[in-house]
C-alpha cells in the first residue's frame, strides 16, 4: 500500500520508508528526522498524480479545511491551487520536465534547491540528467510563467524560461548573457563633412572605403546616376561618426546652415535632430550602436525584421558581405516583456538564421556616453 502524507503549513510531510523511496532514489522533497520527508505542495501532487501516494490529509492546515480523512489528487490540486501562487502552471512545468528524465528541486529555502537558486524568481532548479539534489549539478534554473504574464528583462541571463499557454503546452526559452563581440578591422576617416537632411546626412564625396569596407550608410545611386561618392547615412551613424570627431556639417536642413561646424556641434546637432525623429529611443539606439562599434561588430537596421538592429562581425568588404549573426532590439533596463512578445522575437530570429539579442540601457539627458551601461540577453527556444 503506497504512504499517505499530511498537509502541514505549507508542506506534506511522508512517514515510513519515504526518505529511501522518494528523496534518496528519485531525489523528492527534504529529509526531515528519521525517515519522514517534507514534500512542497507541487512534489506532492505530482506523486498523488502517478498514484505514488494514497493520499493527502489536509486537517493540519486551517485555510485548506480540517478533513481527517485523505483527499485524492483532484481535491489536493484544487485546494493547492487556492493556496499557493500560480500552483497550475508550475505543477505543469514540474510534470514535464519530470517526464523528461530530470530531477527538480524547488527554488526555495529549506528545499536542496534553495541553495542554487540565483533569485527569488526561480520556481525550480532542474539537475544533470542521473544527479540528486544532493550532489548534482544544476542544468536549468527555471522560471515559470503564463502566457498573460510579464517577464522583468532585467536579471533574466542565466534562467531557462518555461511559459506555459491557454492550452497547458510549455514552451521554454534559454536566456544568457554576453556581449557581442566582433572582428571588423575598420577605422573610419576623419574630414567628413555632411548635410543633415530630415533624418539622414548626406555625405557628399564620400571615400569609397567608408561604404565597401566600413559598412557605413548606403550610396546614392542608380541606373542614371551621374554623381559619385554620395553616401545617406542614418542619424545613429552620422552622430557616431560625428562624436568621433570624424564627421562635420555643412549645412543643415530645418535648421540654420553651419559653415565648418567642428565636430562637436555635429554631434549634438544630429543627436538633437534624431530626439526630435524618435524621442528618447534615439540615445539607447545611439549608445548600443556606439558599443557594438567599438567592439568591432557593424550594426545595420534591422527594420526588416522588426528590430533595431542586425549585426555582421566581421566585414572584409560589402561585396563578399557574410551573413548577420543577431538581431538587436535596444530596451530599456525596466522593460518587461509578454511571453507573446518575447515568442514572436525568438521566432523569427530564428526563421532567419539568427540569434535574438536584446541590448538593456539606460541613458540620460545629455550627449549620449560611451560607458553607458549596457547588459546584453540572448534569448533562445530550448528542448530540454
Amino acid at each position: 500500500m503506497q504512504p499517505t502524507g499530511h498537509l502541514r503549513g505549507d508542506a506534506v510531510r511522508v512517514g515510513g520508508d519515504a526518505r529511501q523511496r522518494f528523496y534518496d532514489a528519485r531525489g523528492y522533497g527534504r529529509p526531515l528526522d528519521g525517515n519522514e520527508i517534507a514534500l512542497s505542495r507541487v512534489e506532492a501532487a505530482h506523486l498523488l498524480f502517478r498514484g505514488d501516494l494514497s493520499g493527502i490529509e489536509l486537517g493540519g492546515d486551517g485555510s485548506a479545511g480540517t478533513d481527517a480523512d485523505p483527499v485524492g489528487f483532484e481535491r489536493f490540486f484544487v485546494a493547492s491551487a487556492a493556496a499557493a501562487d500560480r500552483f497550475a502552471v508550475r505543477f505543469l512545468v514540474y510534470s514535464d520536465l519530470r517526464d523528461r528524465g530530470f530531477y527538480l528541486s524547488p527554488a526555495r529555502e529549506p528545499w536542496p534547491g534553495g541553495r542554487d537558486a540565483a533569485s527569488d524568481a526561480v520556481d525550480f532548479v532542474a539537475y544533470e540528467r542521473g544527479e540528486t539534489p544532493d550532489t548534482g549539478n544544476v542544468k536549468y534554473p527555471i522560471q515559470v510563467v503564463g502566457e498573460r504574464e510579464s517577464v522583468a528583462a532585467a536579471g533574466l541571463a542565466g534562467r531557462t524560461l518555461a511559459v506555459v499557454d491557454e492550452e497547458s503546452d510549455i514552451t521554454y526559452f534559454a536566456a544568457e548573457g554576453g556581449a557581442i563581440d566582433g572582428a571588423t578591422g575598420y577605422e573610419p576617416p576623419t574630414g567628413l563633412s555632411g548635410v543633415l537632411l530630415a533624418d539622414r546626412v548626406v555625405v557628399w564625396d564620400a571615400p569609397e572605403g567608408l561604404y565597401d569596407r566600413g559598412f557605413y550608410g548606403r550610396p546614392l545611386t542608380g541606373r542614371a546616376a551621374d554623381v559619385e561618392g554620395a553616401l545617406q547615412l542614418s542619424l545613429v551613424e552620422a552622430a557616431s561618426l560625428a562624436a568621433d570627431g570624424c564627421l562635420s556639417l555643412s549645412a543643415s536642413v530645418g535648421s540654420p546652415e553651419v559653415a565648418d561646424a567642428d565636430s562637436g556641434d555635429a554631434a549634438a546637432r544630429i543627436v538633437a535632430r534624431g530626439r526630435d525623429v524618435e524621442g528618447e529611443r534615439f540615445d539607447r539606439r545611439l549608445a548600443v550602436y556606439r558599443r557594438l562599434r567599438a567592439a568591432d561588430a557593424v550594426p545595420k537596421t534591422g527594420f526588416k525584421f522588426g528590430a533595431d538592429f542586425r549585426t555582421y562581425l566581421d566585414v572584409e568588404t560589402v561585396e563578399d558581405l557574410p551573413h548577420s549573426e543577431h538581431l538587436v532590439r535596444v530596451v530599456g533596463p525596466g522593460h518587461e516583456f509578454s511571453p507573446r512578445e518575447l515568442s514572436l522575437d525568438v521566432r523569427l530570429a530564428g526563421g532567419v538564421r539568427k540569434e535574438m539579442v536584446f541590448a538593456l540601457t539606460e541613458v540620460g539627458d545629455g550627449p549620449p556616453a560611451d560607458g553607458a551601461d549596457v547588459e546584453w540577453l540572448a534569448v533562445d527556444r530550448l528542448t530540454p
